[in-house]
């Protein structure tokens, strides 16, 4: 659903199954923003992948929106800790991801 719902605004989006694979891909072709779920398949999660994420030098200034079921105060923290730029629970605002998907997009293609 978000994959078609950023689609359907005119953004190219490259998803991917794994927080292995984002990490080789954002190391490829480093993003404009980064949408990431916590709860991920395989040998990373989400926090880890953030983590990894502002480690690397060509995606340390990324912005990294955590979209998450997980809604207590110990997920915000981590994530926090691991570098997310913002946070959002699902069920979330469309027009509230959206505009906030611009606006850092808009930020990072000016830095």
């Amino acid at each position: 659903m978000i994959e078609a719902l950023v689609q359907a605004r005119g953004y190219e989006v490259v998803a991917v199954a794994s927080g292995a694979k984002a990490l080789d891909v954002a190391e490829t072709t480093p993003p404009d923003v980064v949408l990431l779920d916590l709860m991920l398949p395989g040998q990373y999660d989400g926090f880890e992948v953030c983590r990894r994420l502002r480690e690397s030098p060509r995606t340390r200034s990324t912005p990294i929106l955590v979209i998450s079921a997980l809604d207590d105060a110990e997920s915000r923290a981590r994530a926090t800790d691991a570098g997310a730029t913002a946070y959002y629970t699902k069920p979330f605002s469309a027009i509230g991801l959206l505009k906030e998907i611009e606006r850092l997009g808009n930020q990072a293609t000016r830095t």
